[in-house]
């Protein structure tokens, strides 16, 4: 499991003195950057370097989020298939989980527009970081 701390700023927060709902999936992309470096350590963003790309998003909201404290974004790996491979995320306040959601990205070659397999040595790599059924709820940690 990656964590990364993030700080609210002040732009981040709505009429109503909460963290927008907006700022999740930010805050969700953020997380993932230990995973993209995975597949490419320099985050190299040239279409011939980089075969990731994202298909599905979701989250969930569970409770309110304010600019006054720090949020912890857990991200882990849920679960592996031929091609494709879920992420977890988890955003936490106060000791308390405030958002939940999922990514699904995709091993892609841009060049020839296609999915193809994650090879061999990233799946053992993503396998690393992934977070069994069992365990899957990080609040019991």
């Amino acid at each position: 499991m990656f964590t990364t701390t993030v700080a609210p700023r002040f732009g981040d927060i709505d009429g109503l003195g909460h963290v927008n709902n907006t700022i999740i999936p930010v805050w969700f992309e953020t997380g993932r950057n230990p995973i993209f470096r995975l597949f490419s350590p320099d985050l190299d963003l040239r279409p011939e370097k980089w075969n990731l790309i994202m298909v599905r998003t979701e989250f969930d909201f569970l409770g309110q989020m304010y600019f006054d404290g720090d949020v912890e974004i857990k991200t882990y790996i849920k679960k592996i298939g031929n091609s494709s491979f879920t992420v977890g995320h988890e955003a936490w306040q106060r000791g308390g989980l405030k958002a939940k959601g999922l990514a699904v990205l995709v091993y892609y070659d841009f060049k020839l527009q296609k999915a193809l397999p994650i090879p061999a040595h990233y799946r053992k790599v993503l396998e690393e970081h992934l977070l069994s059924p069992e365990n899957e709820d990080s609040s019991k940690k």
